[in-house]
């Protein structure tokens, strides 16, 4: 039969596509019309395929080669399909290993026990990566110990994850060591994190404390156990919207591109065909013996697939995209998802097989190419637009920007059809353009005349792109139309200060030491420094309250206080009355019935003061009232602000050390040497970077799921462009050696391969761009928004001309051993 087959190459041409019979029937032949042998029953449906298997397996080196493409190719796309059925489980694990290791705070334990634990959480950042951290001081000898260690760390020393240790032992982190006043003493098990590439540490301390007057080192709480839920909030039905677009743009792609790959070598499965109809199959038989080949190249591709997913998911935690990484055994896919994947992929060879050879005569001595191609209908194409259309729009009537349902299975659908509809619109651009074109220099020539001969197995091998690059528009359209409900400005002033942190201390002397030691920090260029605590106003209580009338003062000099208040002038011994009227905090008359000009206030607590005159303070009678300002937290404070000659510090309450730090961007690491100094002045303080906005956590989330996932998907399209390039070189192999045999250059064929990419694409990109931008405006519409930028498009636009030269790249190795002469030799 493998000689039929190759008797059959050499005497016949492919021609795949809509085509019109030259004729059409078996009476063509002389033979007359014949009946099937084997009917068309179930039976002779299962012998067909079964022979079809055969020949993918027993077709000879090329034949073997090209199933293995196609296995590799449909591998691809069920290796990520089953990576897209474990992100609900990769998420649920996460959320689970979460809350497992976070102390129980369902319930107030009040009073130490033998089993119970003092906690502190202890975060920080160290160049933009976040290392988690949790501090412990147990109370008994029974005190709960963290998931992931064998015993709760001695003061000092901590349990750090093999991330964090291996981070602790390079040059890289010395100064993320200087900020950590720990000895690791061991490693912290996967229990208690949320994934191998984790930055964590769970330390022990002698320093925390439940004392909350101010105290250095004062706790978060105190727990007996480890595990704790919270009720799932509903998803914002727009959120809920991106997530579903989000699956239908990104999973869209991998569909199409395994039905590419099971019609790899068209060309010569059409004279293989041929071979068989000249031994004596006919047109129904050899269609289903071409099923047949396909569906044991999806066969193999699923194997493949599950192999390459095997493998791929022992490396989950040794990459992190956009920061996610996952354990290999929380990567498992979805049972019914699987399933699905597993039985869609064969039906889909199956289909696509036989949809291919639906308008393709095969005749034994060869596929009919003289017959005029018959034009590609637009119709239908558009049909499945519009359908998409009429089912998207009525499931977005409902959505509401505050509610939390959603019509998930018609926007689903809807917007699934839209961009099929734009795929298939893909194989009638590029027929209708390339049949218009003519001339040009010699590369132009052959890759227009390549393209002529075979459009759809050009737009095929782009198809992908259009579905991908169309979604990602309509995607980031979306995006941009609906951040604003989910990003939030907080008021913070970068350009006056880059960092925030409170230090606590035992007395003002502390205090300004602290700010002190942050000014001449390496880095810094200038420190809104301020030393804070609380005023009160002397005697009892007003009737029916538990605490008099309370302010706060805030002690620094003029360049710090003026950061807080609108000043008229400013000189060391000069105080001022801080009004906020009403913007943030109570009324100015809660500020005025305590802090006056004249007024003496106390400066400890009256109802915690024991022995001893209650130490007070007089407010000058030249105090002068101001408006106070948005500090650079964008805050507005309220109070006494007082310079360090008008009142003696020392004598205040438990004080803190209020600083919002400048720096310099153009030292480097200038906001780790910051964390460091004031690490070392209190380890269990935090210090907080200003951000202009704040984003919803939720949407964050989703943001960055979206941003993973149209990270594979892109690098899917590459890889699929690639596979497919190389398949149809590999299929031209004899014709490229004959050219260079007549003397056509190398050079020459290299441009037009590049030709025969970017034609395509550049098609497919215009027709995604046309297409996103409306589904963009159709879904923003029904949402109520409006567009924010119409150029959008245009990273995805940039993103496919690196594909054309990504991909004409990698294919030139190829392209330059096919062109040796050895191409020529025929069995």
């Amino acid at each position: 039969m493998s000689l039929l087959s190759e008797a059959g190459e050499d005497r016949a041409d492919g021609h795949g596509g809509d085509t019109a019979p030259s004729g059409g029937t078996d009476a063509e032949t002389g033979a007359g019309p014949r009946r099937d042998p084997g009917g068309s029953g179930p039976r002779a449906w299962a012998r067909d395929l079964a022979l079809g298997l055969r020949f993918a397996f027993t077709g000879g080196r090329r034949g073997g080669l090209r199933t293995a493409l196609t296995a590799v190719g449909v591998g691809l796309g069920v290796a990520l399909l089953l990576v897209a059925a474990s992100l609900p489980n990769m998420l649920f694990q996460r959320e689970v290993r979460e809350s497992s290791r976070q102390p129980d705070a369902g319930h107030e334990v009040a009073k130490p026990g033998p089993d119970t634990f003092l906690y502190l959480h202890a975060d920080t950042v160290f160049r933009g990566d976040t290392v988690t951290g949790l501090l412990l001081r147990p109370e008994g000898p029974k005190a709960a110990v963290p998931p992931g260690a064998d015993k709760i760390p001695a003061p000092g020393t901590m349990l750090a994850s093999p991330a964090l240790r291996e981070l602790l032992a390079s040059p890289e982190g010395a100064l993320l060591k200087k900020r950590l006043p720990y000895e690791v003493t061991g490693t912290l098990g996967a229990e208690g994190l949320i994934g191998p590439a984790e930055l964590r540490y769970v330390a022990g301390t002698d320093i925390l404390t439940t004392d909350k007057a101010g105290k250095v080192g004062n706790a978060d709480g105190r727990g007996r156990a480890y595990g704790w839920s919270v009720p799932a909030e509903p998803m914002n039905a727009l959120l809920l919207l991106l997530v579903v677009m989000a699956c239908v743009v990104l999973l869209l792609p991998v569909l199409v591109f395994v039905a590419t790959a099971v019609r790899f070598g068209g060309e010569q499965r059409d004279r293989r065909l041929a071979a068989l109809r000249l031994v004596g199959a006919d047109t129904a038989m050899t269609r289903r013996i071409a099923a047949g080949e396909a569906l044991a190249s999806a066969l193999l591709g699923l194997v493949a697939g599950g192999v390459f997913f095997a493998v791929g998911r022992q490396f989950a935690g040794a990459f992190s995209i956009w920061d996610v990484n996952a354990f290999p055994s929380d990567v498992v896919p979805v049972s019914w998802l699987a399933v699905v994947v597993i039985a869609a992929v064969p039906v889909a060879a199956l289909v696509v097989s036989l949809f291919a050879l639906r308008g393709v005569f095969v005749e034994p001595l060869g596929v009919v190419r003289t017959a005029t191609p018959r034009p590609r209908r637009v119709l239908w194409r558009l049909l499945l637009v519009l359908a998409g259309v009429l089912v998207l729009v009525p499931s977005l009537l409902g959505v509401a920007p505050a509610g939390d349902t959603l019509h998930t299975t018609g926007i689903s659908v809807g917007a699934s059809l839209v961009l099929a509809g734009l795929t298939t619109l893909l194989p009638w651009l590029v027929e209708a353009l390339v049949k218009r074109l003519s001339g040009g220099p010699v590369p132009w020539q052959l890759a227009t005349r390549r393209l002529q001969l075979s459009s759809g197995t050009a737009a095929r091998s782009v198809s992908g792109i259009v579905a991908a690059a169309a979604g990602a528009i309509a995607l980031q359209m979306l995006f941009q139309a609906t951040q604003s409900d989910f990003m939030h400005p907080t008021n913070m002033d970068t350009a006056r200060a880059r960092l925030q942190t409170s230090v606590s201390a035992h007395d003002g002397d502390e205090a300004r030491r602290a700010i002190t030691a942050l000014s001449g920090t390496r880095g810094v260029t200038g420190v809104v420094g301020t030393i804070e605590s609380s005023l009160w106003r002397p005697g009892p209580p007003d009737k029916g309250m538990d605490f008099g009338p309370i302010t706060s003062v805030f002690v620094g000099d003029c360049a710090s206080l003026r950061e807080l208040a609108t000043l008229p002038s400013c000189a060391d011994g000069d105080t001022f009355i801080a009004l906020a009227h009403g913007k943030e905090g109570p009324e100015d008359s809660w500020v005025t019935s305590t802090a006056r000009p004249g007024a003496v206030v106390a400066l400890r607590d009256p109802q915690t003061h024991r022995g001893g005159a209650m130490p007070t303070w007089r407010i000058p009678d030249g105090a002068r009232t101001v408006d106070s300002r948005r500090d650079p937290m964008g805050m507005y404070q309220f109070g006494v602000l007082a310079t360090p000659k008008a009142v003696d510090a020392a004598r205040l309450d438990s004080p803190t050390a209020g600083a919002m730090v400048r720096i310099d961007p153009a030292v480097k690491d200038a906001e780790e040497y910051v964390r460091n100094a004031v690490a070392a002045l209190d380890p269990t303080t935090t210090v907080r970077a200003l951000q202009d906005v704040e984003r919803d956590a939720q949407f964050s989330s989703v943001r960055t799921g979206i941003l993973v996932g149209a990270t594979l998907t892109m690098l899917l399209v590459a890889v699929s462009l690639l596979v497919t390039t190389l398949e149809q070189l590999r299929e031209r192999r004899r014709l490229l050696s004959t050219l260079v045999a007549f003397g056509t250059r190398r050079a020459t064929l290299a441009w037009s391969v590049l030709w025969q990419t970017a034609v395509p694409i550049v098609l497919g990109l215009t027709l995604s761009v046309a297409g996103g931008l409306a589904l963009g405006v159709v879904l923003v519409w029904m949402t109520g928004k409006s567009v924010v930028d119409w150029f959008g498009f245009l990273p995805v636009v940039g993103v496919g001309a690196g594909l054309i030269l990504l991909v004409t790249l990698l294919s030139l190795p190829l392209l330059w051993r096919l062109m040796r002469a050895d191409g020529l030799r025929t069995e």
